[in-house]
């Protein structure tokens, strides 16, 4: 009988190593993926071969990271013979596209072929997904390096994946911003915007206007919560801050080519135009010699409708001709930086209060037969379209651009509702969906009482459910969507990486995947696996999908508490009674109703016995706003 049990436990120990090593745990899900059965392992005597020099350095970037982790001095050489293959086919293969690759492992090597050498690259993240979560170690580690053997054909669905990064609110170095486009790469984005400028600071050197970063680039210090800090006060020194030189910007731009990741410079006009108005006070209608470069003090009032109003004047000045000169000055110099068609210039929350009150402003309204004031703003866009289309650059921006009238060919970036991106579309735009329901990643991802304050929150299953072309959107000037990262409350990357992660995993495979593999039960899963590797990599990252979801509902004078989670298979306990919960106290089956008093409930979740998710507390006064 005790054979028997132990050869029972056996096959069930087998099983269970068999489906671990069989897991295939990629993210973006592959467009087809098949496995083979058994494996590949990489050894000391393994070598990376590329069929040209277009191919060179993707093989050199693979080899470095697969000898940092493994140990192994693996070479890269061009010819055929190596056990890892980066070959460019020699015809296009019309379903793979620029981007797309084929992939076969089998035991005796791994061969990645693609139209170009995009496609390879994306190849290769792939083949560092399918190795052991040990590949993203700083230091070599002794293991079995195999990887299963596949048949994967992949291609991404949308051509635009992008991620947004505010490098104005907060300042991030060159070495953080080559950081982020590592990370991003890896979950094959291919895209980062660099917000550059806005009311907190100026982040590009433009040698023509060199106060743009002597002035613009520094604030005074702050502690506490944006948008409630003191106004700098007079002879105060501006000493927070930087910016990148031109040499820094070219340098960074290199090392995203390297990873096929383009850099599209955003200059934010005419609003959101403090730091530029700061180092050139004329630029502004006020013309306010003391203007400063805000350090996150509440300089407008928010009305609750989508209204505003300035309480300083943070606009350019449209009917001043001194301002489209200053802007050629600045487009001329980012254009010989910036290989990428487009320039973003902004576009959103302009306060258009001070244009209404200005002279000039009235009188090139009189001139335009302009009736309007929001309707200068399409006036100063169209001048800004056509600098730019005499340097060869194409017009991106904010989906306020399409209020004041806008030439057919501009791109619209939409990020108030999927509504401004299916109008856009109709009327012939090419567009980039960013919703702010589905892409502000700046927003809390967890219960609002343990994230750190913002005013919006936002989880990964509501990532993971964005779809890029809404119905009534023409689908072939969807270009594609991207991921918003605002700084505000960002003030160090390691902020800006749990911020990041892992909702950008669930937005990289709505961009990369196709519509119809999209399922989360099977996507949570695969991030699981991530955590492992992000850990080893050191890179940071949120667990809020682990906590419970907490709804409070009053129904015939009591409250109700209803709980839910994001990630499946998660035990909910909780307690009434002012004890600490555990996987003893009160298991979570339905809802609770509350008894009369002033209850506290604490909240936690567990799997397999093990406490996985933060502890939430509601105090009665919580409970009450809920």
């Amino acid at each position: 009988m005790i054979k028997k049990l132990s050869f029972f436990a056996l096959i069930f120990v087998c099983t269970m190593t068999y489906g671990q090593e069989s897991a295939i745990n990629l993210i973006p899900q592959p467009a087809e993926i098949q496995k083979t059965g058994g494996s590949f392992q990489l050894s000391s005597s393994s070598k990376i071969s590329y069929s040209n020099q277009e191919c060179r350095k993707i093989a050199e970037l693979m080899a470095a990271k697969l000898k940092t982790a493994t140990g192994f001095s693996i070479k890269s050489e061009q010819n055929t013979s190596g056990s890892i293959q980066l070959n460019l086919n020699k015809g296009p293969v019309e379903k793979l596209g620029r981007e797309g690759y084929s992939f076969v492992s089998s035991s005796k090597g791994v061969v990645i072929s693609a139209n170009e050498p995009a496609g390879l690259f994306y190849g290769a993240q792939t083949l560092l997904q399918l190795l052991p979560p040990e590949i993203e170690s700083k230091s070599a580690v002794k293991i079995k390096w195999t990887l299963p053997c596949v048949k994967i054909t992949d291609y991404p669905r949308f051509s635009w994946r992008g991620m947004m990064l505010d490098v104005s609110r907060n300042f991030f170095t060159k070495e953080e911003v080559m950081q982020y486009i590592d990370q991003i790469s890896r979950f094959k984005y291919n895209t980062l915007h660099l917000h550059l400028t806005d009311d907190n600071g100026w982040r590009i050197e433009i040698k023509s206007l060199p106060k743009l970063t002597e002035v613009g680039a520094w604030r005074v210090p702050r502690a506490g919560h944006f948008g409630e800090r003191s106004d700098p006060k007079p002879g105060e020194k501006a000493t927070v801050g930087g910016f990148y030189t031109q040499e820094d910007m070219k340098e960074i731009i290199r090392y995203a080519q390297d990873r096929f990741v383009t850099i599209i410079p955003e200059i934010e006009t005419p609003g959101h135009s403090l730091a530029a108005v700061a180092s050139y006070p004329e630029l502004s209608c006020t013309k306010n010699p003391d203007a400063k470069v805000n350090p996150g003090t509440p300089f407008s009032e928010w009305y609750g409708n989508g209204t505003f109003k300035m309480l300083v004047d943070n606009t350019l000045n449209p009917s001043d001709e001194k301002v489209y000169q200053f802007l050629d000055k600045v487009f001329t110099e980012l254009a010989a930086i910036f290989p990428a068609q487009y320039i973003h210039v902004g576009g959103d929350e302009c306060y258009k209060g001070y244009w209404l009150q200005d002279e000039g402003c009235q009188a090139l309204m009189k001139k335009l037969n302009i009736r309007h004031v929001e309707d200068l703003q399409g006036y100063f866009m169209n001048r800004i379209e056509s600098i730019l289309k005499a340097k060869g650059k194409k017009l991106l921006g904010w989906d306020e651009i399409l209020e004041g009238g806008i030439s057919p060919d501009a791109t619209l970036m939409s990020w108030r509702s999927l509504q401004g991106g299916i109008e856009a579309s109709r009327m012939g735009h090419d567009v980039i969906m960013s919703p702010l329901q589905y892409c502000y990643i700046d927003y809390q991802q967890g219960d609002q009482t343990i994230e750190p304050p913002l005013y919006a929150g936002l989880r990964m299953n509501t990532c993971y459910s964005f779809e890029p072309v809404p119905e009534g959107a023409v689908a072939k000037h969807i270009l594609g969507g991207q991921a918003n990262l605002w700084t505000e409350q960002v003030p160090t990357f390691r902020h800006a990486e749990y911020m990041t992660w892992p909702r950008g995993w669930a937005l990289a495979e709505v961009l990369w995947s196709p519509k119809e593999s999209k399922e989360w039960t099977g996507f949570v899963k695969r991030a699981e696996k991530q955590f492992d590797r992000d850990d080893l990599a050191g890179i940071n990252h949120s667990l809020a999908v682990y906590d419970a979801i907490i709804t409070v509902a009053r129904t015939a004078g009591k409250m109700t508490v209803n709980m839910d989670t994001e990630m499946p298979g998660l035990e909910i306990f909780y307690t009434i009674d002012d004890t600490m919960p555990d996987s003893k106290t009160m298991k979570y089956s339905g809802p609770v109703v509350l008894p009369e008093g002033p209850v506290t409930l604490r909240v936690i979740t567990y799997r397999n016995g093990k406490p996985l998710g933060h502890l939430i507390t509601l105090d009665p006064q919580e409970l009450a706003k809920r």
